[in-house]
């Protein structure tokens, strides 16, 4: 299990390194975007983003 759990933090380092990766002028203007909103939506787009993931776990499990 643990190394089912380490291939999935290494995908995620992939998956989060592509962005920057190809377009980093647009990577930092989402940057500056973010750091604009307030921390109610800052944890609204994170309690989505974790529930659109254990959704979608259950859905392939």
């Amino acid at each position: 299990m643990i190394h089912q759990l380490l291939l999935a933090l290494c995908l995620v380092l992939v998956i989060e390194g592509i962005l920057p990766f190809i377009a980093p002028s647009q990577w930092r203007r989402v940057l500056v975007t973010i750091i604009s909103l307030n921390d109610g939506q800052i944890r609204s787009v994170g309690l989505v983003s974790m529930l659109t993931g254990v959704v979608l776990l259950l859905a392939l499990n």
